[in-house]
């Protein structure tokens, strides 16, 4: 059944989003994520870095069935910020639902992506995730923990999603400037 919210349509099974502006102001409206993403219209996404305790990062292949970017490789675990949540709040739902991970991801930063399908402002949490993880296998394909520089090599070798580069670059700059 198609789900009515301030007289749009979202299409059936489409998560809501809100709608917000260049500085990542709410706008106080929600939209369809699908019409988001055609539209252009800014909204939030939250991703986490996932390290294990030995400082490895986790890196994972997008299942084949996905809609969007099916098959490749990813540096973070993430999607899109449901109306009424938090950046935080849709950072632990996606650990829950994609890796079977009860965490409370950190906020590090965020930034306007303008890479994938469509610009939004990329929320950038971290989180220490244990080896043994339930992954969603309609949504993750494989699952590798890689040190920093085997995930540099990996950029340039495999096949990621567009703001995979992006995101790790400015996550390496984010501790570079911490430490």
């Amino acid at each position: 059944m198609d789900e009515r919210v301030d007289g749009q349509t979202a299409e059936p099974a489409d998560e809501l989003v809100e709608r917000v502006d260049d500085q990542d102001r709410l706008l106080g409206t929600a939209v369809s994520r699908r019409r988001a993403v055609r539209e252009g219209w800014l909204h939030r996404v939250a991703v986490t870095v996932c390290r294990d305790e030995h400082g490895r990062i986790l890196v994972h292949r997008r299942a084949e069935g996905l809609s969007r970017f099916p098959g490749l490789h990813e540096v973070v675990v993430g999607g899109a910020v449901g109306a009424g949540e938090s950046y935080e709040q849709a950072a632990a739902r996606e650990l829950a639902e994609e890796l079977g991970v009860r965490a409370l991801p950190r906020l590090l930063f965020t930034f306007l992506n303008r890479s994938g399908l469509s610009p939004h402002w990329l929320g950038v949490h971290e989180a220490v995730v244990p080896d043994a993880v339930a992954a969603d296998p309609d949504e993750v394909a494989w699952i590798g923990r890689l040190t920093e520089p085997e995930l540099r090599s990996a950029l340039l070798e495999w096949r990621f999603t567009p703001d995979s580069h992006e995101t790790f670059g400015r996550y390496l700059a984010f501790r570079a400037a911490r430490s």
